[in-house]
């Protein structure tokens, strides 16, 4: 797992994180965690879009399916939300697929579904 530097954004979005989860537990749906997390990042000073369009292409053509991601955050990192029991190989590549298409260099997958804690994993492409 990814070491983060005690003064990087990424660490600050984590703190907003488990302050959500905390408060929330787990149980809601992930656009119930989506939204109280803006508000969270909103507070701490960062700059959010939600449902980010992210348009894919192939052999240079753009296709008419789309991914959104859950969140970018200072236009600069790219949050997808889970609700679900754990995180699996498969919501990581996810990550790196959004973050491929898009260009942004760092992401983090956060998992407010676990009934124990808060899972995340901060990912570059």
């Amino acid at each position: 797992m990814k070491r983060l530097d005690d003064n990087s954004d990424l660490l600050k979005i984590l703190r907003c994180a488990f302050e959500t989860y905390n408060t929330l537990k787990y149980g809601y749906m992930e656009s119930v965690y989506e939204a109280a997390l803006e508000y969270e990042l909103l507070q701490a000073g960062f700059s959010v879009r939600r449902q980010v369009r992210i348009p894919v292409f192939y052999k240079g053509v753009e296709l008419k399916k789309d991914f959104y991601a859950d969140m970018v955050v200072n236009d600069c990192i790219l949050l997808e939300l889970k609700a679900v029991s754990t995180i699996t190989q498969a919501h990581e590549k996810q990550l790196q697929s959004y973050l491929k298409s898009t260009g942004i260099k760092e992401g983090m997958l956060l998992n407010f579904g676990n009934v124990r804690r808060l899972e995340w994993r901060a990912i570059s492409p």
